[in-house]
């Protein structure tokens, strides 16, 4: 496959970069610095997520987009700004996009449906990336020209060790039998990739988890 990766350089994005590398894809690594990639071996190429143009232009004759984009604290807005430049762009080209987006809007059934922002013990200081997050993925919800998937991480999402074995969800918070929500950063790479080879939530959000 054809394969456009958006803020590639990043800590989730250098990780699908590495596991659609390992499984053969063609991969083009987009970021504003290309000299941050100089040591992959994948196809470097400068652009903007943010910028229509740049998600048009790159996504062309590919077969997946997908974006890892993260904004720095006290840009958290960028991301609802940047949700519906991929869109518009890939509206353009008929190009599949999958976003990694945040786990604050799922809903956690141990505090009664509460979508995980609004629990009591969420950290305060995670508050706006949440909050930014959850306007990510309206944004998603209410485009009618793209084909988009949302993969919201579990509740930590941290550099680890590479298994292979997750669970799906949907719109719940997956936790396991300890009360643990998380995942690594290599295993949450590997069902992003196997979203974008095997599609399965096509319009919609999902979830991972171990």
């Amino acid at each position: 496959m054809r394969i456009t990766i958006f803020g590639a350089s990043g800590a989730v994005g250098s990780r699908v970069v590495a596991e659609a590398l390992s499984r053969g894809h063609d991969v083009t690594a987009v970021v504003r610095d290309p000299a941050r990639l100089a040591h992959t071996p994948a196809r470097v190429r400068a652009g903007d997520a943010s910028d229509v143009e740049h998600v048009a232009a790159l996504s062309a004759g590919q077969d997946v987009v997908i974006s890892a984009t993260r904004p720095a604290p006290g840009y958290e807005g960028e991301l609802a700004i940047t949700a519906k430049a991929l869109l518009a762009g890939v509206a353009r080209t008929g190009v599949r996009l999958l976003l990694v987006g945040g786990a604050a809007g799922l809903t956690v059934p141990e505090a009664g449906g509460l979508p995980l922002v609004e629990t009591p013990d969420f950290p305060p200081a995670l508050r706006p990336i949440a909050l930014a997050c959850n306007e990510q993925l309206e944004v998603c919800r209410s485009d009618t020209d793209a084909d988009w998937t949302y993969l919201s991480p579990p509740a930590l999402l941290e550099p680890g060790e590479r298994t292979g074995v997750y669970r799906v969800g949907g719109d719940e918070l997956l936790v396991d039998a300890h009360g643990r929500s998380a995942i690594s950063m290599e295993d949450f790479a590997i069902a992003l990739l196997d979203e974008a080879e095997l599609p399965r939530h096509r319009g919609s959000r999902f979830t991972v988890a171990y």
